[in-house]
């Protein structure tokens, strides 16, 4: 199986002063997901919990919503056509009775490391319908001084961050801001899939009680994601992006984005923030 990290000499030039070094990367490879046999699509990840990843992409496309729904997920043996497992192609077998999706060519896509769902024929496409509808809000339990704690726990549970400088991260919080898991992949989206996969796996679907906490911007994949995982609350170091705002609006999903700090705003979903009156301004 490949590895997280690799090493590779480079020049490092720090105060005029130059010299080689080893350097410690992040591994990026391909990772192509089947479905029951047939090529789904590829994805360039950091190797590691790629069976999650690939269950966690196919709770995202609408295919999966519970553990018995998967039969097996293997690595193909003889990947290459000299028979060598790569370790980077994915079968998933669905269990019997569960429908399978229409692999057309527009949606066996390439999807790189960075731009999520991509490929799509159009955004009505993209709008999957959720298996998992996120649960109407049951009360204001949301504080704003326990979100402002999550972007530290995340960044403090980073490990291959800390020797490469060169991931995405997402983590899992109860709504108590107990740390529940985190998943690091050079895709923001991977992080995700990976931490929805393993949930899935473990029969916790759906993530209702939830908050995801990612490590970049918010955009209109993570937020589609959080939504068909039954995910009620996305946080965001960063900015969200305008179809991010909508989709979190149009189902339920509170967004909150710029978390830095005591500071953050809210985008969507603002019913489940208990925000005490004193601290309320008025609309500007």
């Amino acid at each position: 199986m490949g590895r997280v990290t690799e090493r590779r000499r480079v020049l490092r030039i720090r105060d005029g002063a130059a010299g080689h070094r080893a350097d410690t990367l992040v591994a990026e490879e391909p990772l192509e997901i089947r479905l029951n046999g047939r090529p789904l699509a590829i994805t360039m990840r950091t190797p590691g919990d790629d069976f999650a990843l690939a269950v966690g992409f196919l709770v995202s496309e609408g295919v999966l919503a519970a553990a018995d729904e998967v039969t097996s997920v293997v690595y193909c043996a003889g990947a290459t056509s000299d028979g060598t497992n790569t370790y980077n192609v994915v079968d998933v077998t669905l269990a019997p009775g569960v429908p399978m999706p229409d692999i057309t060519l527009e949606r066996n896509v390439y999807t790189t490391s960075s731009c999520g769902l991509c490929g799509k024929a159009s955004l009505d496409a993209v709008r999957t319908a959720t298996r998992l509808p996120i649960a109407e809000p049951t009360g204001r339990w949301l504080t704003p001084a326990l979100l402002a704690t999550l972007p530290d726990r995340l960044r403090s549970a980073q490990a291959v961050f800390d020797r490469t400088g060169g991931l995405h991260a997402a983590a899992l919080f109860t709504a108590g801001g107990e740390l529940l898991d985190v998943k690091e992949d050079v895709g923001r989206h991977n992080a995700v899939d990976k931490l929805v996969g393993r949930a899935l796996r473990d029969g916790l679907l759906p993530l209702a009680d939830r908050i995801l906490m990612v490590s970049g911007r918010a955009s209109f994949e993570l937020a589609q994601k959080a939504v068909m995982a039954g995910i009620p609350v996305l946080a965001a170091v960063s900015a969200p992006s305008s179809l991010a705002v909508d989709l979190a609006a149009e189902s339920g999903l509170t967004l909150v984005g710029f978390l830095r700090g005591s500071s953050m705003n809210v985008y969507a979903g603002e019913s489940r923030i208990a925000l005490p009156a004193a601290q309320t301004e008025p609309a500007g």
